[in-house]
């Protein structure tokens, strides 16, 4: 069996490896000139850790992240609101790891390569079609040169972002993604550390949120770390078209994301219009995801990752998704059932999990809890249970994560 993959991000690359492990031939289409280590951090939940762990990668991810142990959510004068312990502190057997993207794909990536080759992987294909014959899946392609070339495979595999060709093929009436209205700004940049170096804080409410967390150690400074921080705030319709397209290579504008921090956030921890001034460069990216899909697989062509599920970036839900999906995959694939079948049972497994999440994201995730408190106690609060009961706080946050696939064991 050979798969013809679309896309060399974190899903297009974790279902390489899952492939390669179940012994089936792969072939990976990526659109840019070469794979690069972009971005800033994430999170990646104990589920999906557990996969990558499987994959004999844990160790790379120890070197180039760091283990979460606690979660905070607070109000935007930093009292909080709910806190809890994280992956392996929480009792999973695998911890949540908050690393860098870039090092996270490039841990992937250096797999793929080890363990494939890399003729695995052809660089500077853009996918732009594709056809059943018989058995067969035909995908072409055209290269940055402007010549055009043909893969051909047993099935093929769209895991090529929220602009996926794969998917624009299979509805082509679909129309472009989905903005909410809400832009985020993310950068990293090296900073004191903050507790024990490990803790990760989550502030603010429905007029803007700031995110602040540790993704890399410094083994030159213990003192400090590479901390990434994001800034999520509304700055138009939701539906309208966003301000600019969604890139995640774009920098942010200093004049743009600091009236959101500046004088309204009162941290203990950290003064948020500080830590983005340090950082030299940091990106914009509009909240954006498309509707749930009735269908993901056709034949033999299915969809992976942002390609058929994009979702807003709370609950630390993108890259882990994706991972899991990879992995279920895989499973149904070496079942031995057929091609088909195997497609058909994923989608049946995957789609209304991840299309669950996406809804459950437009309504704020677990960072609801925030939005709630904010709501009812705009000015603060002197007793936190007074302006909501710990169940109903506790149905917020552990709600999401049953629904998301890591709540604590």
């Amino acid at each position: 069996m050979k798969a013809l993959i679309a896309g060399a991000g974190i899903g297009g690359l974790t279902t390489a490896l899952f492939l390669h492990e179940a012994g089936i031939e792969v072939e990976i289409l990526e659109r840019a000139d070469e794979v690069r280590e972009l971005g800033v951090g994430i999170n990646m939940l104990p589920h999906a850790v557990k996969q990558l762990a499987d994959l004999g990668l844990m160790a790379d991810l120890d070197a180039a992240g760091i283990r979460t142990r606690e979660l905070i959510y607070t109000n935007r004068f930093g009292q909080i609101v709910w806190q809890e312990l994280r992956g392996l502190d929480a009792g999973h057997d695998v911890p949540q790891i908050s690393i860098h993207r870039g090092k996270l794909l490039g841990v992937i990536y250096r797999a793929v390569i080890d363990r494939l080759g890399r003729d695995a992987i052809n660089l500077g294909c853009r996918v732009d079609g594709f056809g059943e014959t018989g058995n067969t899946v035909s995908v072409h392609f055209a290269r940055g040169d402007g010549s055009r070339g043909e893969a051909r495979g047993d099935l093929l595999i769209g895991a090529d972002g929220i602009h996926s060709a794969v998917r624009a093929a299979l509805y082509p009436d679909e129309g472009p993604s989905i903005w909410s209205g809400i832009m985020l700004w993310r950068g990293a940049t090296h900073w004191p550390k903050w507790r024990d170096g490990r803790t990760m804080a989550i502030a603010g409410g429905n007029f803007a949120k700031f995110v602040y967390y540790p993704i890399e150690a410094d083994p030159g400074e213990p003192g400090m770390r590479l901390t990434n921080w994001a800034v999520m705030a509304k700055v138009g319709e939701a539906g309208a078209p966003p301000l600019r397209r969604e890139d995640w290579s774009r920098s942010g504008v200093m004049e743009e994301v600091l009236p959101f921090v500046r004088d309204r956030f009162h941290l203990d921890f950290v003064d948020p219009a500080a830590i983005i001034r340090a950082t030299e460069t940091f990106y914009e990216y509009p909240n954006c995801d498309r509707e749930p899909l009735p269908r993901w697989s056709f034949g033999r062509v299915t969809l992976l990752g942002d390609a058929a599920h994009p979702m807003y970036p709370v609950g630390s839900n993108g890259a882990s998704q994706a991972i899991l999906d990879a992995q279920s995959l895989a499973t149904h694939l070496r079942s031995g059932d057929g091609i088909e079948a195997a497609l058909s049972r994923y989608d049946a497994e995957r789609r209304p999990a991840t299309s669950a999440i996406v809804l459950a994201n437009r309504k704020g995730g677990p960072e609801g809890v925030i939005d709630m408190i904010e709501a009812r106690a705009p000015d603060g609060f002197d007793d936190i249970d007074k302006v909501a009961s710990y169940e109903e706080r506790e149905n917020v946050v552990r709600g999401y994560a049953s629904l998301a696939g890591f709540a604590r064991p």
